[in-house]
């Protein structure tokens, strides 16, 4: 096992794409660290460049006691588990599971012993003489992770290997592949799209957007103190609710926040934890309302501030409801809130619905996670229920949290 640290690595293609900046971060002795992003922020490159599969621009790149720049893959002692498995259609399960073994020159007797040991380990035993095609993709996917496991290797490289398989069959693996790193204690750095993956999975999560890495922290800690608005907007599932608000001082010291033709009252404490909120007073910022911290207020089971608005749609869940409700507000749509929404096909949301209506009558649709008790209907003009001990604050021109 061995620690990976990226120290400020760059990496620029011949175009001139610049894929990777100025990218340090340190990912601990047996750790499960994530590599999260939309498509095209480089966190497949800087897996690559760990597997000695893509030259390092600048800085270097650390296994162990070992700067890695100048290894060949073979010689930086990892596995790698592709997105497409990489299995070879015409070998068996066992010949797949100890290829990388028989190809270092490892005994026979050794060989045979290993793959009975992964295959027993992940469950393959009764498919050891069958080929690829004859498996489901879960099997394919334990298949490449046995070849994987079986070299022990000091780091395991994971390109979001479970993306060609079925909802149903990723939760089932998400929770195989925890297992497997937290039985192995292998150092882990896994890259995905999918922030759900990379919240029920990592010990630490690298968020990374056009090149650089925004923030690295625990799943939790992302989720309640994101760094940023990029951050607030793509960690967490529906996504945080984002609207262009101003601060308004009250009589003596205290705030308040209005949107659009409402206003939220700050409590004492939030105020006091971010003081810097002052400082805005008759200044627009966005306003961040996670989907949970939105109830409604018929059923609200104390005190909070309220907002109007309009039921455009609900989505029953069995466990909750899903309700869409339309407010008076101008919704955010800075490069932040877009690109950290538009992640993929099953997930897209396009600039021209986030934008509303652009004049003073504008619109935002926030999303209210709610007890599945509730009696909202679309067209029902409702009542949320705020946290106001929950909001997040941003400058809208930095992005940055207040």
């Amino acid at each position: 096992m061995a620690d990976v640290i990226f120290d400020k690595v760059e990496k620029v293609y011949d175009n001139d794409v610049h894929a990777v900046h100025d990218l340090s971060l340190e990912i601990r002795d047996g750790e499960f660290v994530v590599l999260v992003g939309p498509s095209g922020c480089g966190k497949t490159t800087a897996l690559r460049m760990v597997a000695g599969l893509e030259e390092i621009t600048d800085g270097r790149i650390s296994i162990g006691e070992r700067v890695v720049n100048d290894l060949t893959p073979k010689e930086r002692d990892i596995a790698m588990v592709f997105q497409n498995y990489a299995l070879y259609p015409h070998l068996s399960v066992a010949d797949n599971i100890g290829f990388g073994l028989r190809l270092r020159h490892t005994p026979k007797e050794v060989v045979e012993e290993r793959v009975a040991w992964a295959a027993n380990f992940l469950g393959l035993t009764p498919y050891l003489q069958r080929r690829p095609k004859e498996l489901s993709g879960g099997q394919r996917q334990r298949v490449a992770m046995g070849r994987a496991i079986v070299r022990k290797p000091q780091v395991f490289l994971m390109d979001e290997p479970l993306s060609n398989l079925d909802a149903k069959l990723r939760v089932q693996m998400r929770a195989e592949i925890a297992r497997i790193q937290q039985e192995m204690s292998v150092t882990t750095i896994y890259v995905t799209h999918d922030q759900v993956e990379a919240m029920t999975m990592g010990d630490r999560v690298a968020v990374m957007r056009k090149g650089e890495l925004q923030q690295m922290a625990e799943p939790q800690k992302l989720y309640d103190e994101p760094r940023n608005l990029f951050v607030a907007s793509f960690i967490g599932s529906p996504a945080m609710n984002v609207v262009e608000a101003t601060i308004e001082r009250g009589d003596g010291a205290a705030l308040s926040v209005k949107l659009g033709d409402q206003e939220l009252s700050i409590p004492a404490d939030v105020a006091a934890r971010r003081p810097a909120l002052a400082g805005y007073a008759g200044r627009p910022l966005a306003v961040g309302i996670r989907p949970e911290h939105l109830e409604d207020a018929g059923m609200a089971r104390n005190g909070r501030g309220r907002l109007r608005g309009r039921v455009q749609l609900t989505e029953a869940l069995g466990s909750e409801i899903l309700a869409h409700v339309e407010v008076h507000a101008r919704p955010v749509v800075t490069d932040d809130v877009v690109e950290s929404a538009v992640v993929d096909a099953d997930e897209q949301v396009l600039a021209a619905d986030l934008m509303g209506d652009s004049g003073n009558g504008a619109r935002a649709t926030l999303v209210g996670r709610l007890d599945p008790a509730s009696r909202f209907r679309p067209g029902d003009e409702v009542e949320l229920s705020v946290d106001t001990e929950k909001l997040q604050f941003f400058d809208l021109e930095t992005g940055h949290t207040i």
